[in-house]
């Protein structure tokens, strides 16, 4: 299928998962319109982004969904590509009530894993906006299990957004012998419990040689930085938010990559650090078994709160040059076969052409 979508109307929050949606859909579109809480950079808007409707996603906001349905009835949109099942899925879900347009619902991990267990409102809600959609896209096998249990007899597609490229090859015996961990500074991602484990490896005395970078930023920040201070951690660095650029380099220099959120989808820095070669080290979630096996291609902790023995394990593995080699072969075909942007956006293109064709 080759032709090209008239009209879509995306509706996401405003994020860095949305820009990078827009900028890979466009080419598969010949008019984008978007409704969002924010504005898209400058640098991230597509040419053909033909119109923004500023929309308050907050649950408080009731008139968003009527706003939003006088924006689409003069859009005129062939699909609504709803992204994340929260309450963004609850105001556009009302907003096409009664309507022929169909509504095409991402969803985010933490839509579906976390938010419906906070309350019965909240998995109501999710159940809902997962049940309105003509079609719903899920990143893993895990997730799709969690929407089929939500919602029941619903179309489910896997498709995730990818990384840009496919990175150079590694140079193994270049890399530093370095860990680098890139994810927010939120409770979810548990950066606290990867500091404490970098303290186990100071004080084993072991593989003296080898630091930790923790790139990123967030709410938790400077309590992290309060908690390596009060370990005396010698041999770790805040690198603070970083760019792209400097991000590719941090994992191109890294032997392994940690990242143990308590809760997670498939992470676009998982597939980044494959593509990179780096040994990655993760917390034990489905998600990640779609991705890494225990000892195979990556390390698995089982117990997050004693991370420092599979900190060492991990290092160990990844000092062996030859090793690693083997294991960034095995990662980078994974994400070359499975995780790369153009081939997946090609794939939601497909699905929402399919989508448009079957309106009546």
């Amino acid at each position: 299928m080759t032709d090209k979508i008239a009209r879509l109307l995306v509706a996401g929050s405003a994020s860095i998962h949305t820009w990078r949606f827009l900028s890979g859909i466009a080419p598969h579109v010949d008019e984008l319109y978007l409704a969002c809480n924010g504005e898209v950079p400058a640098d991230k808007r597509p040419a053909n982004l033909k119109g923004e409707l500023r929309v308050d996603f907050s649950l408080k906001a009731w008139s968003s969904a009527g706003k939003l349905k006088r924006w689409i009835a003069e859009v005129k949109p062939d699909v609504v590509h709803v992204h994340q099942a929260n309450s963004v899925a609850w105001h556009a879900r009302r907003a096409l009530a009664g309507s022929n347009i169909p509504m095409l619902l991402t969803a985010w991990g933490s839509d579906v894993l976390l938010l419906p267990e906070q309350n019965r409102l909240m998995r109501a809600m999710v159940r809902g906006n997962l049940k309105a959609a003509a079609a719903v896209t899920s990143d893993s096998l895990h997730m799709a299990a969690k929407i089929r249990e939500l919602a029941g007899d619903c179309r489910i597609a896997l498709l995730n957004y990818g990384i840009d490229a496919l990175p150079p090859e590694p140079v193994v015996a270049a890399k530093k012998k370095q860990v680098l961990s890139c994810r927010l500074h939120k409770p979810l991602y548990r950066i606290d419990a990867i500091l404490k484990g970098w303290a186990e490896v100071e004080a084993s005395g072991r593989l003296g040689d080898w630091n930790l970078v923790v790139a990123a930023s967030g709410s938790e920040t400077d309590n992290l930085k309060r908690l390596a201070a009060s370990l005396n951690l010698k041999r770790v660095e805040f690198a603070g938010f970083v760019d792209s650029a400097t991000l590719g380099r941090l994992y191109a220099e890294s032997r392994v990559f940690v990242s143990v959120p308590r809760s997670d989808a498939t992470s676009i820095s998982l597939l980044e650090a494959m593509g990179h070669g780096c040994l990655p080290l993760l917390s034990n979630l489905p998600a990640n078994g779609e991705w890494a096996i225990d000892g195979l291609n990556g390390v698995i902790a089982e117990d997050v709160r004693r991370l420092g023995a599979q900190m060492l394990r991990v290092m160990e593995a990844a000092s062996d040059d030859a090793a690693l080699a083997r294991v960034a072969e095995t990662n980078r075909g994974l994400v070359a076969a499975k995780a790369l942007h153009q081939a997946n956006m090609a794939g939601f293109a497909d699905l929402l052409r399919e989508l448009a064709a079957c309106k009546v």
